[in-house]
């Protein structure tokens, strides 16, 4: 047992241990939040520090501002276009290297593998990918029109035949950009999925093959329920994540979003409208309003749809 100076004395010392993770918090996040709440209801813009409040007049703009609901679509297209994917292939990747009646040969080289991708920088593989598809000369569209594959256009009165244009098709460069995405972070999901396969008791797999079960039936009534946790864990900072793209389609093509605002999302329009142009940092900060409030109403929405049906049904039994 402590006596109470010994107890004070521990107490001390968690302080001192907590303090610089609060302060950098404080500093880093706190307090640029707050302050982007509150610029949000101001003039500010271009390179004045003065401002004067103006309510709710930001958000009133935002409510009607197309390019807005041009981001809102085109975000919400390329991440659940990415997730999906890379929920279902990390989930049967995860439980192919799980599966200890498999027994695959070289496991660990294929975690190694699959994780890979998640180690290089967004900038270095979207400029790999723009030099792969760029026109004319990117490796893509020359292997394509070396093998007879090209597109003809009309030039000067006259039909000519060149190379693939890729970003000018907006379909394309949505769908690159997902696979970018897809490609980069497949690999962290499959690793948090394999490490709450492997949490989970092998004695329920055993009984359950005593009992005759087979893989797809372990699978459906014992892995899947129990990884619900780590699912909704997923989806959670997937959809953060999603939400928060910024660097791949910014680096891909233009910082406009091209070909027409294609893959245009929520980030790069606050970064368009809060530095480039008239620099308006007040109806930045309100769409980074926007974009936090849109947030919390799809991790809302997520959460009521998977949460454990079972547990709320006791807790209004006890009630």
């Amino acid at each position: 047992m402590l006596n109470g100076g010994n107890q004070k004395k521990i107490n001390r010392w968690g302080y001192f241990f907590v303090t610089p993770f609060v302060v950098v918090f404080c500093i880093f996040y706190l307090w640029p939040t707050i302050y982007t709440f509150a610029l949000s209801f101001t003039d500010l813009k271009g390179l004045r520090s003065d401002f004067n409040f103006i309510g709710f007049a930001n958000f009133q703009r935002l409510l009607q501002d197309k390019t807005f609901l041009t981001t809102i679509k085109n975000t919400l297209i390329i991440s659940w276009s990415t997730f999906i994917p890379q929920l279902c292939i990390a989930m049967i990747l995860a439980i192919w290297l799980s599966d200890m009646r498999l027994n695959l040969k070289g496991r660990s080289i294929f975690r190694a593998a699959i994780f890979l991708p998640n180690l290089l920088t967004a900038a270095s593989i979207s400029v790999l990918f723009r030099n792969f598809f760029t026109y004319p000369n990117g490796f893509m569209s020359q292997l394509l029109y070396s093998a007879g594959l090209h597109q003809t256009v009309l030039r000067d009165g006259t039909m000519v035949t060149q190379a693939y244009e890729f970003f000018r098709n907006g379909i394309f460069t949505r769908g690159l950009t997902s696979f970018i995405f897809w490609w980069m972070y497949y690999g962290s999901t499959n690793i948090i999925l394999m490490a709450g396969i492997t949490s989970i008791n092998p004695t329920l797999y055993e009984s359950a093959v005593v009992d005759g079960a087979n893989s797809r039936q372990t699978t459906w009534h014992i892995t899947l329920p129990l990884l619900r946790p780590i699912i909704l864990y997923v989806f959670f900072t997937s959809m953060i994540g999603g939400m928060q793209a910024f660097d791949v389609p910014f680096l891909l093509t233009t910082p406009i979003g091209s070909p027409n605002n294609s893959i245009l999302t929520m980030s790069m329009y606050v970064y368009n409208v809060g530095f480039r142009g008239d620099n308006n940092k007040s109806f930045a900060a309100s769409i980074s309003i926007g974009i936090f409030v849109l947030t919390m109403i799809l991790a809302l929405i997520i959460f009521f749809f998977l949460q454990d049906r079972s547990d709320l049904q006791k807790s209004k039994t006890r009630g």
